[in-house]
């Protein structure tokens, strides 16, 4: 009888993969982060913060400006240049001798401004709220960083919960198969009246409640399926199966003080925090150099287009600008205080994010020992199973126990499988949320 169990879910395992490709583990982690979506994001975000500060960064260089404007005077500029304007001379006298008026014509004429402008004071600002803008691209890194760990353990979890899945749907397929038989049984008994009427109803129900198990397993595979198969980025309608966990779990040996040093160490929350709480500072900083006037070097050209040829073609300069704001009511100093009070409240994230991060991996661990203890004992219990069908069986053989009694403990083993199946499921995936709590890539 346990042959011919172990017999049947080979068979059923065989004619899965017969329908469908294998997905290893290790291939499906590869597959996500290669193609998951919120992976992807996450790394357009990186790239969107280096455009950023790329473009940021461009305001440390000269400034370079056009203005050009073409028109027609609605009216006619008129001056008059007076007598004498330009001097009185001895043998001459006044200059011009009299009043001359100037008119220019009305037609379409032309402005060309241009400027080159190279800041020299803000360049100090502008390189803080730089160093700003490259702990924010961290930040995306970091942030990157945790979603690719985020979406190897959600693969991880799905993958032994599909295993324990197709684990108890092959328990429960044996399940139906048996209780069949005790139905087919009960009704030659009931037929022979060797048995009673709600004998045979008994084994009706048991029967039914068994299918829909079945029913229940076999939706809850496709819905996870789907579900992994959308953490890959691909067609959620891709059919696969899994590898059986044959590998033997061994009881876990951690160093805990050395695990929550790594976990410090590794974790992108705590570097989020603290990265963050550089942001801060550099942030106060700029806002304090926002104190130091704005200091240019500039050269300005203006060029007239078509106007009288009594009118300079242009002008050009060279010079230092300032702009200043000495008085702002105090704008200034509360931006300031508002920095200030963003320093504290990340410093006090920084430190929080610490102690929640070694309480995650003490409990990671504790879970991690409790999984094992579980599967230890599901293992005695699938061996205490495997020898009570056959002692049962070696009874049936000598007619000192009946069929039923048989088949009653053969699916007792189907259920210790199972569960030996759901314990290492959970073993493995609270070994995974383990390294999920180190901070560990992969």
């Amino acid at each position: 009888m346990a042959k011919g169990l172990a017999g049947s879910l080979v068979l059923f395992l065989f004619g899965l993969c017969l329908g469908a490709e294998e997905l290893p583990l290790d291939q499906a982690v590869q597959l996500a982060l290669q193609h998951n979506v919120d992976i992807a994001n996450s790394t357009l975000d990186v790239a969107k913060a280096k455009d950023r500060a790329s473009a940021f960064r461009t305001l440390l260089f000269p400034k370079l400006s056009l203005y050009a404007l073409g028109a027609e005077q609605l009216v006619p500029v008129t001056f008059t240049i007076g007598a004498g304007t330009f001097g009185n001379f001895p043998i001459i006298g006044p200059f011009p001798p009299k009043n001359v008026p100037f008119t220019t014509p009305v037609q379409p004429t032309g402005f060309l401004v241009g400027s080159v402008a190279q800041p020299l004071s803000s360049i100090y600002r502008r390189r803080l709220n730089l160093k700003a803008l490259d702990f924010s691209t961290q930040l995306d890194q970091e942030k990157a960083r945790s979603k690719r760990q985020d979406v190897v353990r959600n693969v991880k979890q799905l993958y032994y919960n599909i295993e324990q899945v197709q684990s108890s749907l092959v328990a429960t397929q044996e399940t139906v198969r048996l209780y069949k038989e005790v139905e087919r049984l009960t009704n030659d008994y009931v037929l022979k009246q060797t048995a009673l009427e709600s004998e045979l109803l008994q084994a009706q129900a048991t029967l039914a409640d068994a299918e829909q198990s079945e029913l229940v397993l076999s939706n809850q595979e496709a819905k996870q399926k789907e579900q992994l198969n959308d953490l890959l980025g691909r067609d959620v309608l891709t059919d696969f199966t899994v590898t059986r966990m044959d590998e033997e779990a061994s009881n876990p040996v951690i160093d805990l003080v050395a695990a929550r040093k790594k976990a410090l160490a590794q974790r992108p929350e705590i570097q989020q925090a603290r990265l963050k709480t550089q942001q801060s500072e550099e942030e106060l900083r700029g806002k304090k150099a926002e104190y130091i006037p704005d200091i240019s070097a500039e050269f300005n050209s203006i060029t007239l287009l078509n106007f009288s040829s009594y009118l300079p073609g242009g002008t050009y300069s060279v010079g230092v600008s300032l702009s200043w704001e000495p008085f702002d009511w105090g704008r200034k100093r509360n931006e300031i205080a508002e920095k200030r009070d963003s320093v504290t409240q990340d410093k006090n994230t920084e430190q929080s994010a610490q102690r929640k991060v070694i309480m995650d991996i003490d409990d990671k661990y504790r879970q991690l020992q409790q999984s094992w203890s579980k599967l230890r004992a599901a293992k005695i219990s699938q061996k205490y199973a495997l020898e009570n069908l056959r002692v049962n069986k070696d009874q049936y053989e000598v007619q000192a126990t009946l069929l039923k009694v048989v088949f009653q403990a053969e699916t007792t083993l189907a259920q210790a499988n199972s569960d030996y199946q759901h314990g290492l499921a959970d073993y493995w995936s609270a070994k995974a949320e383990f390294e999920h709590a180190l901070g560990e890539d992969q």
